[in-house]
């Protein structure tokens, strides 16, 4: 993270303002527990194009694995991950079924794929804009992909609000305390897809 927005997301957290992308926040205080409780300091973990949020995390490791020099649909690393994350990435692949394959091998047995993708939110070609899920249609992709249905889970959060607010702009938190979700309007879509466990 630049030193500049260091400084203003630190600035904006004394005053309460919550920076954090209004599509983002109830997906990440979900996965942020999740992560927590599985300790992430013994934790080995690989993101897919990453950002700001879980690079500084607290894992035992951390990789990016970047795009361009890193595709996950054609390219897997010659090692396996406790954890692989792919926040809001997955809806810009060409290929995001190859994807998930390529997450799967490189998960260790009984490793954790962390997936957030947006559903109700405006196109936005990054450099291109492809697919969208639902919760129930994220869990058939990712039992497509070799996970077993029964270590899948997936969750959505959304509301009237947050969806109109996104069509204008990107939207914060902000002082926004209150994110009530309504299942109609699902901005954002996350799952946790556990690898099965090694055979005895």
């Amino acid at each position: 993270m630049s030193d500049a927005k260091t400084a203003l997301k630190q600035l904006a957290g004394r005053i309460g303002y919550d920076i954090t992308h209004i599509t983002r926040t109830v997906a990440y205080r979900a996965v942020e527990d999740r992560l927590r409780a599985l300790g992430p300091e013994r934790l080995e973990a690989l993101e897919i194009s990453g950002g700001d949020h879980w690079r500084d995390f607290g894992f035992k490791s951390y990789v990016d694995f970047a795009f361009p020099e890193c595709d996950i649909c054609r390219d897997r690393l010659d090692r396996q991950f406790d954890v692989i994350i792919a926040d809001n990435v997955f809806e810009h692949l060409p290929y995001p079924y190859r994807a998930a394959r390529n997450v799967h091998a490189m998960l260790k047995p009984s490793g954790l794929f962390v997936n957030i993708t947006p559903f109700l939110i405006r196109y936005h070609p990054v450099p291109i804009d492809c697919t969208r899920w639902t919760p129930e249609g994220m869990c058939f992709f990712l039992e497509e992909a070799g996970f077993d249905p029964e270590r899948v889970e997936a969750h959505a959060w959304g509301n009237r609000r947050s969806v109109v607010a996104n069509l204008r702009r990107w939207a914060r938190t902000g002082f926004d305390r209150k994110l009530p979700n309504d299942p109609q309007y699902p901005v954002t879509v996350w799952a946790f897809a556990q690898k099965a466990p090694a055979q005895a």
